[in-house]
């Protein structure tokens, strides 16, 4: 796939200038200055980096100390005033409204263009040091239940070239409905969507299931108003599952919620 994509750490993507990670003075491990605690929920800072956890892929141990994840897609607004395609970028928060990651997406503009919604893609999910931690991969398939070999999957590794987890489409009728499997095969959660997918004033859920069929969390789309819901493909999610699900499977809800996006949500009503 050709790379002509270049990730932008500037303040437009969410990102800090590279010139602000300098050291501290006075500690024995340097802080990012953007890492740094600053008063308030919301005042756009990055969550400090937990304390490294054994046996946990580098980059996850964000990840081991929160049960919900907010993802926000960013608007961009040369797709907004020219309709065309452009890569997708994410913010991933916690529920104090700090980035843990900042995914974007690497594509082509031919392929962008071509294949839309539909469209194979890598998405790479980066921490506050710039540094690239998992990586979502989808290849290029069909989501129409009149073609069941070749459905929907997305491959989720941390580092890029482990793979920890993958996000596999079922066929179904009515019900959008995915496996969610470990790094050797082995299915280990559900995912079940709603009949309808279209939201007019209200969220739209997946949910997230055990093997016995409990619910353990969800990925909700949020209404985000009107004129964005009309004018732009940008939207909002939120995932919750339990504190104590394994890292590696909180990472790949995280890609079962880009896939999600980019199958039901991407397009907008003047596509």
């Amino acid at each position: 796939m050709a790379n002509n994509y270049n990730v932008n750490f500037s303040t437009n993507t969410g990102y800090p200038p590279s010139g602000q990670f300098q050291p501290i003075a006075a500690q024995p491990m340097p802080m990012p200055i953007a890492a740094q605690p600053q008063p308030g929920p919301n005042s756009g800072t990055w969550m400090i980096a937990p304390t490294v956890t054994p046996n946990c892929p580098p980059g996850l141990e964000y990840l081991a100390s929160v049960d919900q994840l907010l993802v926000h897609q960013k608007v961009e607004l040369l797709e907004v005033i020219t309709g065309i395609e452009t890569n997708n970028q994410y913010e991933i928060k916690n529920t104090l409204g700090q980035r843990v990651y900042f995914a974007a997406e690497d594509n082509d503009c031919c392929t962008l263009n071509c294949c839309g919604p539909s469209r194979p893609f890598d998405m790479k999910i980066f921490d506050v040091n710039q540094r690239e931690v998992m990586r979502f991969d989808r290849p290029l398939a069909c989501s129409s239940c009149c073609f069941p070999c070749c459905l929907q999957s997305l491959v989720v590794s941390a580092p890029v070239g482990n793979v920890i987890g993958t996000i596999e489409q079922e066929w179904s009728l009515c019900f959008p409905q995915y496996k969610v499997k470990n790094n050797v095969g082995e299915t280990v959660l559900r995912i079940e969507g709603p009949c309808c997918t279209f939201s007019c004033g209200g969220d739209v859920e997946f949910k997230i299931l055990s093997l016995n069929g409990n619910q353990v969390g969800k990925i909700s789309k949020q209404w985000s108003g009107l004129a964005k819901e009309m004018f732009t493909d940008a939207d909002n999610f939120g995932i919750s599952f339990p504190m104590d699900l394994d890292v590696c499977m909180k990472a790949v809800m995280l890609g079962a919620c880009i896939l999600i996006d980019m199958m039901f949500f991407e397009t907008t009503d003047d596509n």
